[in-house]
């Protein structure tokens, strides 16, 4: 499996000693890749060009975070002399995945810093400068003249990326998060707006959700939606946070339980796009499970197998059931669900 990383993003600070989004989430993950023999097949981006911010970012935002300097853009999202530079990069590998995904009709990990999917048009927040995966599919939506489906399975709603895209066609946004919980959206009725109606799918889930809850919105809701939507290829937002062991949220999905969907949505992939699929990293904050989880994910997509210690399944009984079924009727309209 190609992965996508540069040597910066372990460069990148947010304000305070002790914020979640720290360089030791990749440096955990790097170490056990290496360690079990899976940090091969390595591309290094280079920063994104501007034309590709544009499709989904104002100028003005642009301008303002290119020349902002030091100091808090809110409370979790803080600004230092070099950030622009490193999500620049961040961005610009973004693309790369996305290219490399389309271009080699194979899966790509993109181990990316700062994550993206909070960015809105003109905001930054939630940790997120640049909407990485929003600046991938945009340009591949207008370049490659097709569709693209983002499946977003961070803890949080990505309501950057949603924002970017709910008016449009050509880019299917799946989310599913725990609500409430920051940053408040995504609620069953966000379904999109004008040409892009029903094109925005969000799976908001209690707390205690987990694998069952998972297992049963992937088979009620994600996989029905993707496969009549027909993209051209899959961009997976992957929060780790998700997690039963993360410290920011409430959900329970095993390290299993992601592999599982990881496997699932590569089958999909094969079977619509010719295995184009590429996860960007976003939130995930217990450091040892967000390694076992991406590392777990590359063994996958190797035939290979590695060593789960976050094992614990306490969502045996679909928690969250009744939300994906309250969804599933909101868009029986638009889609044909059971």
């Amino acid at each position: 499996m190609t992965i996508v990383f540069h040597e910066r993003y372990l460069e990148h600070r947010q304000g305070g000693f002790m914020h979640p989004e720290s360089p030791e989430r990749l440096e955990a993950t790097i170490d056990r890749m290496k360690k079990e023999g899976f940090w091969q097949d390595i591309l290094t981006p280079g920063p994104a060009k501007m034309e590709d911010l544009l499709r989904v970012h104002t100028p003005e935002y642009l301008d303002m975070l290119k020349n902002f300097g030091e100091g808090p853009l809110d409370p979790d999202t803080y600004m230092r002399p070099e950030t622009w530079d490193i999500a620049l990069l961040s961005a610009g590998g973004g693309v790369l995945a996305g290219d490399t995904a389309y271009e080699k009709d194979r899966p790509v990990m993109a181990l990316l810093r700062p994550p993206g999917h909070h960015a809105t048009p003109c905001r930054a927040m939630g940790f997120c400068y640049l909407n990485n995966i929003a600046i991938s599919a945009a340009k591949l939506a207008k370049e490659r003249n097709g569709r693209v489906a983002i499946i977003d399975i961070d803890l949080h709603h990505g309501n950057g990326t949603m924002e970017m895209f709910e008016d449009r066609e050509d880019v299917l946004y799946i989310s599913t998060h725990q609500f409430p919980h920051y940053p408040g959206s995504g609620r069953i009725g966000e379904i999109g707006e004008g040409p892009g109606k029903g094109f925005s799918v969000n799976i908001p889930l209690p707390s205690g959700s987990g694998d069952a809850t998972f297992d049963y919105a992937y088979d009620v809701l994600i996989e029905p939606v993707v496969r009549q939507y027909k993209p051209i290829i899959i961009l997976v937002s992957i929060g780790g946070d998700s997690h039963y062991s993360d410290p920011l949220g409430g959900l329970t999905l095993s390290s299993e339980g992601y592999i599982r969907l990881a496997n699932r949505m590569q089958k999909m992939a094969k079977d619509l796009c010719k295995g184009r699929i590429a996860y960007f990293l976003e939130g995930g904050y217990n450091v040892e499970a967000l390694a076992e989880v991406l590392t777990g994910i590359v063994a996958s997509f190797d035939g290979k197998k590695t060593n789960y210690t976050f094992t614990e399944v306490s969502d045996k009984d679909c928690v969250g059931g009744k939300s994906v079924d309250q969804v599933a009727k909101t868009l029986k309209g638009t889609w044909d669900l059971k």
